[in-house]
């Protein structure tokens, strides 16, 4: 299972408060869905979107 990459403090919160701990978790939610949770900025996103691609992961279909 793979880490979620450093982020800041209000994306970690926002991903946490959402359950997502691994990059895995993300594959069951939507990129507008993560980036839509208060605290994810646009850096964020970016992040994520690269690690999950690194691991040959993405987001589920809007």
């Amino acid at each position: 299972m793979a880490e979620l990459p450093p982020l800041a403090r209000p994306a970690q919160r926002a991903l946490a408060g959402a359950g997502i701990s691994r990059l895995e978790d993300l594959t069951r939610h939507t990129e507008t869905g993560v980036a839509a949770l208060h605290g994810m900025g646009p850096n964020a996103i970016r992040k994520i979107k690269d690690a999950m691609a690194q691991h040959g992961l993405q987001f589920a279909q809007d």
